[in-house]
């Protein structure tokens, strides 16, 4: 069936959780975000609410779509509440065994007709669809931070993804303003693969004492016309997430420049993990 996607799930409230279900409402789509913890998910509805506003105080969002886009998104702490979604978008953390788990349930309490989506970047979609009944709707949708904002979906498919989702996740992914690309399941995709190569080299560089992390990032923003550099974006998406991404191809590829380079280790181990901690290769309490 090739019907239009008119209601989603998302599981996980977390930053990209709570991005995509923004703009899955935006959209028009009834939204269930989901959770184990009433707080988190009572919290990542007062950020859409936040992100919304910002949207209308910079002339980005009519203000007369917020309020019907908060009163399109409930929550929910269980996946049973996703039964009759026609799209299910998981995004919780890189976990192999997690996603597993959550497929698993999902598996058994929604409809045979919905599509079910893991947002990893890059964790393998074929082992996630085999414990998954019917394969054929198991597919990667591989948002990027911040959602509202980052116009790329990268889409994976594997083996026994069917044409008819795929074809539905592209429709959907025109609703929700974002440019798909379609991408064979291989380690770290296309953006993850690329993007943590650039990554480790960068943080080698800093560690050789080649350049500054600032000088380093200048050189790709204005030399090659990239929007934010390779150790920015590191501290934006954090370096523990990047460490275990880059962990993972470098024992699946079995090529050295994904190996994490030491400084990222000792800075991962001392609590500096960008952003979200205040402190990485940038010092974002002074910011």
């Amino acid at each position: 069936m090739n019907e239009q996607v008119q209601s989603i799930g998302v599981i996980g409230s977390g930053t990209m959780g709570n991005g995509i279900a923004q703009v899955a409402a935006m959209a028009g789509c009834g939204v269930i975000l989901v959770d184990i913890d009433e707080v988190r998910l009572k919290t990542a509805k007062e950020n859409i609410q936040s992100n919304l506003e910002k949207g209308v105080s910079r002339g980005k969002v009519a203000a007369e779509t917020v309020a019907p886009t908060m009163a399109r998104i409930s929550l929910s702490t269980t996946v049973q509440a996703l039964s009759d979604v026609d799209l299910v978008v998981e995004a919780v953390p890189e976990s192999l065994a997690l996603k597993q788990r959550i497929f698993r349930q999902l598996n058994e309490v929604t409809k045979p007709s919905a599509i079910l989506a893991s947002n990893t970047s890059s964790l393998p979609i074929t082992e996630i669809a085999s414990v998954v009944t019917d394969p054929t709707r198991v597919i990667g949708m591989h948002f990027f931070n911040p959602v509202h904002i980052n116009k790329l979906l990268e889409v994976v498919t594997h083996e026994s993804t069917s044409d008819q989702t795929l074809t539905r996740v592209h429709a959907f992914a025109t609703r929700i303003g974002k440019s798909a690309i379609t991408v064979k399941d291989s380690p770290g995709f296309a953006s993850s693969r690329l993007g943590i190569a650039l990554g480790m080299e960068a943080i080698r560089m800093v560690e050789e004492g080649v350049a500054s992390a600032q000088d380093i990032d200048t050189a790709m923003t204005l030399g090659y016309r990239h929007p934010m550099g390779p150790l920015k974006l590191t501290d934006l998406v954090g370096l523990d997430v990047r460490m275990n991404i880059a962990e993972h191809l470098a024992k699946t590829l079995g090529n050295p420049a994904f190996e994490p380079p030491e400084l990222l280790k000792e800075m991962v181990k001392a609590g500096k993990l960008g952003q979200k901690s205040g402190q990485g290769f940038y010092d974002w309490d002074k910011k």
